[in-house]
């Protein structure tokens, strides 16, 4: 497994730009005999390096598998790594250099939207491929991103709905908190209409944003305290902070005593691995929602998580055995999904792996069948919707019965 970091990728974009003819040191060998690079563009420093420095395993792992059942095309997966340091315009810079020095047959990564725009020109200008693991908030819709996780209309909505519903706690205010960016305010704009369109009065409704890495909430959880107590019914949090403020925002709520059945908190980027090292006895509850959780049921999520532990012992990787998370799903799934493509294709170039997604399914951990058409580059999801438990995880407390027709654009 081969590696860029920041430091190595701005010595050589520094050195080639002093000496234009000289060719970058950086990866010397653009493909080693008999393999197929695919490049990865996750974080293992910055404020998201809790999260993606998974993925860049995890993907990994999915290659080993692929190669131990005879690889792809006659060629073996090499995945090349890479950490652009949560750092949003480097992440364009590492996958500009992976798709035309380095030669990848496709990119993986991304966690923000803000860094997934950041290289979609990137992949559309040099006709590359980026396989984007999270969900996010829809409205766009390129032929040279697969978007692996569902958008608002099946993930978001389906947990609104089952918050305002009677299952749920009938709510009928939100206090929304997200991270200063593209995702957070773009979904909050949904759901404001998506309420209008419910009948809700704009007094309904409260947002906030803080910058990224944010971590002093005290105010903030404040301010929705003083909301919760204002008549109108029940309050509901809605949280799109992202990485490290996650964590914060939690332990701050804990802190101040506000219980779920007080004001349960909707976090839409919240996973496990968020969870790890807070008292979940105080936040039993709040929720989440995701196309995977680590408590789904089934034989393959039996395998992925064992496959999972095993190799954290093997290659020493410096996560939790005993933790998964969507987005590491995701990526394993995007992983076997275009390893499918290619052998359907019988050819790595982008144009040919392309029009072989349509039909492509596939067992996913999560316990559904995944599938893509030829509609659209968005995969067919399940959806959960998790409530934190003791054990600093997430039980299943709703999903879907099948996987719904992936809605790119929002109609609110």
């Amino acid at each position: 497994m081969r590696r860029f970091d920041r430091r190595s990728f701005l010595k050589t974009t520094a050195a080639a730009a002093a000496v234009p003819l000289a060719a970058p040191p950086l990866i010397r060998s653009a493909r080693a005999a008999g393999a197929v690079k695919l490049g990865c563009l996750f974080s293992s420093s910055g404020t998201m390096a809790n999260l993606e420095g998974r993925l860049n395993f995890v993907a990994k792992m999915a290659a080993e598998e692929i190669n131990a059942a005879g690889g792809v095309n006659g060629s073996t997966i090499e995945v090349v790594t890479s950490d652009p340091a949560s750092d949003w315009p480097l992440y364009a810079q590492v996958g500009r250099q992976m798709l035309s020095e380095t030669k990848v047959a496709a990119l993986f990564g991304c966690w923000t939207s803000v860094s997934r725009k950041s290289v979609l020109p990137v992949v559309e200008q040099n006709g590359g491929l980026l396989f984007y693991p999270l969900h996010f908030e829809g409205d766009e819709n390129s032929k040279n991103v697969v978007y692996v996780n569902s958008p608002p209309a099946s993930s978001v909505l389906p947990a609104v709905d089952y918050l305002m519903g009677p299952d749920g706690v009938d709510a009928k205010r939100f206090f929304m908190i997200g991270s200063d960016y593209v995702w957070p305010r773009t979904i909050n704009k949904q759901l404001k209409g998506y309420w209008k369109s419910k009948g809700l009065d704009e007094s309904a409704w409260k947002e906030e944003y803080v910058p990224f890495s944010f971590s002093n909430f005290q105010t903030l959880v404040n301010q929705v305290r003083a909301f919760a107590d204002a008549p109108g019914g029940k309050c509901v949090v809605v949280l799109t902070v992202v990485g490290s403020s996650i964590p914060d925002f939690m332990r701050e709520f804990a802190n101040q005593g506000i219980s779920s059945s007080d004001v349960p908190v909707l976090g839409l980027d919240m996973v496990e691995a968020d969870l790890e090292g807070l008292d979940t006895s105080k936040l039993v509850g709040h929720l989440n929602c995701w196309a995977y959780l680590q408590e789904a049921k089934g034989e393959a999520n039996k395998k992925f998580l064992a496959s999972w532990a095993d190799y954290v012992g093997k290659e020493k990787v410096p996560f939790r055995p005993d933790v998964a998370i969507d987005p590491m799903v995701s990526t394993y799934d995007a992983v076997h999904l275009w390893a499918m493509a290619a052998k359907k294709a019988g050819s790595f170039d982008v144009p040919e792996v392309q029009k072989a997604f349509g039909g492509i399914s596939f067992d996913c951990p999560s316990g559904y069948k995944i599938a893509m058409t030829t509609e659209n580059n968005y995969v067919s999801r399940g959806v959960f919707i998790g409530s934190v438990n003791e054990k600093q995880g997430f039980d299943v407390l709703w999903q879907s019965p099948d996987t719904p027709k992936p809605v790119p654009m929002s109609q609110y």
